[in-house]
């Protein structure tokens, strides 16, 4: 692909949601608010085999590949077979309605394996770039190592509070890991017990407007799920702002050992979490 004008006007026909630069003055116009890792965020990947699960159009896929990775596979299922625009219309009816979505009908009632229409902005950027990235399209909950294989580096990035069972998910990342897994994933502090392991339980559409947001952790408890998962050491970074926050937020644990009753600030932050094995 050697015309640059061929190139936009393809580029500008397929949703993109990191901003990837093509070539040829090309940079797909992203829509991630999060700003992309970068430094020691990231391990070297030269020599590496990578996976990127829920790679989405690529982006971190193409840098491994960019910057020496051996092997790189791009795992995605969600965001390249489910149906956005049919599952935005169901969502907007259960919000009507006041009730919660059905989880399940996503891959039920909206995939489409056969159109993989949310792949289109990976498929163009794969031809643009020349790249050998492996697309897969499969969940990696129901993929094992026995079917993916093993990689010396597992990129987790946006993943992790998706999930409806974390500790489950991470275990499955320590399973399909050689030597470490990036955990990249919205996480919270609460001012004034910066030690608490705590899930924050999401279970409708509370953070950004998404139902399929579940569980956001604080750093402790983040590092306790991959320590708890398999893995032997972890190394975290956090974001250096905030999200958002919610003020004055009162809060309750009750009768337990730890006898807190307060009243604190909820963070939201992006944490970054390198899993050894």
């Amino acid at each position: 692909m050697n015309q640059p004008d061929e190139l936009r006007a393809r580029v500008n026909e397929v949703p993109w949601y990191h901003s990837i630069d093509l070539g040829h003055g090309v940079i797909t116009p992203g829509d991630s608010k999060t700003v992309p890792l970068a430094g020691d965020e990231l391990p070297d990947f030269s020599g590496r085999s990578v996976l990127d699960i829920g790679a989405w159009d690529g982006y971190y896929s193409f840098l491994a590949e960019r910057r020496g990775a051996s092997r790189v596979v791009a795992l995605d299922h969600y965001v390249w077979g489910v149906d956005f625009a049919a599952r935005q219309a169901y969502w907007e009816q259960c919000r009507s309605r006041g009730e919660l979505p059905n989880p399940e009908r996503d891959l039920t009632d909206f995939w489409r394996p056969d159109l993989l229409a949310g792949r289109r902005g990976f498929d163009l950027a794969h031809e643009a770039l020349g790249s050998r990235v492996e697309a897969v399209v499969g969940d990696f909950m129901s993929m094992g190592a026995d079917s993916l294989g093993v990689f010396d580096v597992v990129l987790f990035l946006g993943v992790l509070y998706h999930l409806q069972e974390p500790l489950a998910g991470l275990r499955r990342v320590r399973e399909l890991t050689k030597e470490v897994a990036v955990i990249e994933t919205e996480a919270i502090e609460v001012l004034g017990y910066p030690q608490q392991k705590l899930l924050l339980f999401l279970p409708g559409d509370e953070l950004g407007g998404d139902y399929t947001n579940w569980y956001v952790p604080t750093v402790p408890a983040l590092e306790g799920l991959c320590l708890a998962a398999g893995f032997s050491r972890v190394e975290t970074g956090l974001g250096s702002q905030p999200t958002h926050e919610v003020a004055n937020l009162r809060w309750r644990l009750g009768r337990s050992r730890l006898g807190l009753v307060g009243r604190g600030t909820i963070r939201h932050r992006r944490a970054v979490v390198h899993a050894f094995v």
